[in-house]
């Protein structure tokens, strides 16, 4: 059990932190974009949220895998798959909770609207400057609720980490697919016990959340 734990927490903290890189700066693209393609991509962004987490899983085990459209580059690194591996269940991982993510940010950074970041450009600052110094720290509440969501729905994955990490023992076997196994062995009292646990965990996230976003929106009046 112990190991799974271990290697849970190691998968949400590493997938948070490439989503904090990426979402972020995408959130903010997203925010401002006023065409169409702002909202195909946004689109696209959120299809986790509606696809089963199955077929997720499938593309990306074929788009991972030996025979897969990334084989070629994987092999100029000496990799013949990420398929099974660690930093396999990171790619899906961040695919899947990319939206929980982004929406969050997104909608922080449009409810600052444009006159902050204008304010700053008109007296000379450089539009990373103003990013790093103005729109970053008025829409922290929005990366803060991402960044536990995106964390907490990383911890709890099944379908895509199944799919494309397998049930490998040390490698690839995390807390979720630990409780599967359990049921499936008739191990109830392990299964009700890592199960509460997570009920738990999942109760607190949501708890923080929301105190969170209310202290901000206590903070912004």
């Amino acid at each position: 059990m112990w190991p799974a734990v271990a290697l849970s927490l190691e998968l949400a903290t590493v997938t948070t932190c490439v989503l904090l890189l990426l979402g972020v700066p995408l959130a903010w693209a997203l925010a401002r974009a006023n065409s169409w393609w702002g909202e195909a991509v946004s689109a696209l962004v959120a299809l986790p949220i509606v696809l089963p987490p199955t077929v997720i899983g499938f593309y990306l085990l074929i788009l991972l895998g030996p025979h897969g459209p990334l084989a070629p580059i994987l092999a100029h690194f000496g990799l013949r798959t990420l398929a099974f591996s660690f930093p396999g269940l990171v790619i899906g991982s961040v695919v899947y909770s990319l939206p929980f993510m982004v929406q969050p940010v997104r909608n922080a950074f449009r409810e600052l609207g444009p006159a902050p970041w204008e304010a700053a450009l008109t007296l000379r600052a450089r539009p990373l400057d103003a990013f790093f110094a103005v729109a970053l720290p008025l829409a922290q509440g929005g990366i803060i609720t991402g960044t536990i969501l995106a964390f907490a729905h990383t911890l709890g994955e099944f379908g895509v980490v199944l799919m494309i990490g397998g049930d490998i023992p040390g490698r690839t076997e995390v807390l979720s697919i630990v409780i599967f196994n359990d049921v499936d062995t008739m191990q109830w009292g392990q299964a009700g016990v890592l199960a509460a646990g997570m009920a738990l965990f999942s109760f607190a996230v949501v708890l923080v959340t929301f105190l969170a976003e209310k202290r901000m929106a206590r903070l912004r009046a």
